[in-house]
């Protein structure tokens, strides 16, 4: 993926600059990563830069998903998990039947993309409403052509395309858009390798679907973001208007989660490290909006103090804009 090609060009860069780019011999051994397709950017290119500077350190970024990473990380298959939404209460419960307890840390800022194909000219922009009429239980087998959106549309059939079951995103979007975490149509195209979902699109100018905002700007050449309109108000998703909240309410932070059991090695702790203090140089590279610095230096914080459990009490999809996430954050530690 070239952002993250650039994003590593740019972790060195900065490691040269500190004078810190030297190899660190005595730190050795490996770390387990999988999770979610929208933090996977973000952590390979952290664990590229981490790597170059700290060879002997072997680090792994697996993609199976927001849910299927939790999976792995309850059975203790992983030392962090990738994770595009919060940690429910059911996989709490696993990994505590497991012995197994979670330092919660927020990477970045995304937006969720609702995307067409480039050569798609009807599109103008969608409304929430219309967007859950598209994608809604009810829609399964029945909603099946774009004059049923918008009588203004062709009569033409749509194609569908949208993450995983097992995707964070999914959970997050079905919640934001459908009201119900999970509540979907089922009669679309899945897959939780959103470079799946980008040629589905580009490739059918009656396609639509929806990733995080990476993948997006990784395929402006073949893909175009539908500006959402919600609440009178239309906007496009851009890095302006995640930071900003006012692409609403598709926007959203995204996590790493850290063992306790693995947060005790040397090169876990290194890496944690790492992934908090170059963050906010990276994140960009690839396609995010960076957090608050003092979020990523409560993060640190917070993993130095083994701070446990979830900020969201296990809600999973959330809704809160970036003033909650830290207002939370700084609760739990005090």
């Amino acid at each position: 993926m070239n952002r993250i090609f650039a994003a590593l060009i740019a972790v060195v860069a900065i490691a040269g600059i500190a004078g810190v780019a030297s190899a660190d011999a005595n730190l050795k051994g490996s770390i387990k990563i999988d999770g979610s397709s929208t933090v996977y950017p973000i952590t390979e290119a952290i664990a590229e830069g981490f790597m170059a500077e700290n060879p002997n350190v072997r680090v792994t970024v697996g993609v199976s998903g927001t849910g299927g990473g939790f999976k792995k990380f309850s059975a203790g298959e992983t030392d962090v998990s990738d994770a595009s939404r919060p940690v429910k209460e059911k996989e709490i419960q696993a990994m505590q039947g497991n012995g197994i307890d979670f330092i919660e840390l927020p990477v970045a800022f995304d937006g969720i993309a609702v995307c067409v194909s480039a050569d798609n000219s009807f599109i103008d922009y969608l409304t929430t409403e219309e967007l859950k009429r598209m994608w809604e239980p009810e829609a399964d087998g029945k909603v099946t052509h774009w004059n049923q959106i918008r009588s203004s549309f062709p009569n033409k059939p749509i194609k569908l395309y949208g993450p995983g079951t097992d995707s964070g995103t999914f959970d997050y979007f079905t919640k934001a858009i459908n009201g119900e975490e999970r509540a979907c149509r089922s009669d679309f195209t899945g897959s939780e390798d959103d470079n799946v979902l980008v040629q589905g699109i580009a490739g059918n100018t009656n396609a639509i679907g929806y990733f995080g905002f990476a993948y997006l700007m990784e395929n402006m050449d073949i893909l175009r973001a539908v500006p959402i309109k919600h609440e009178g108000k239309t906007v496009s998703p851009s890095m302006d208007t995640i930071n900003n909240g006012t692409y609403a309410p598709l926007s959203r932070p995204i996590f790493i989660y850290v063992s306790t059991v693995s947060m005790d090695r040397a090169e876990v702790d290194e890496f944690i490290h790492y992934y908090l203090e170059n963050a906010a140089d990276i994140v960009p590279d690839v396609g995010y909006v960076p957090l608050p610095e003092e979020i990523y230096e409560l993060g640190i914080e917070q993993f130095e103090d083994g701070v446990t459990g979830s900020i969201f009490h296990g809600s999973g999809a959330n809704l809160d804009a970036k003033a909650t996430l830290y207002d939370k954050m700084e609760a739990k530690q005090s």
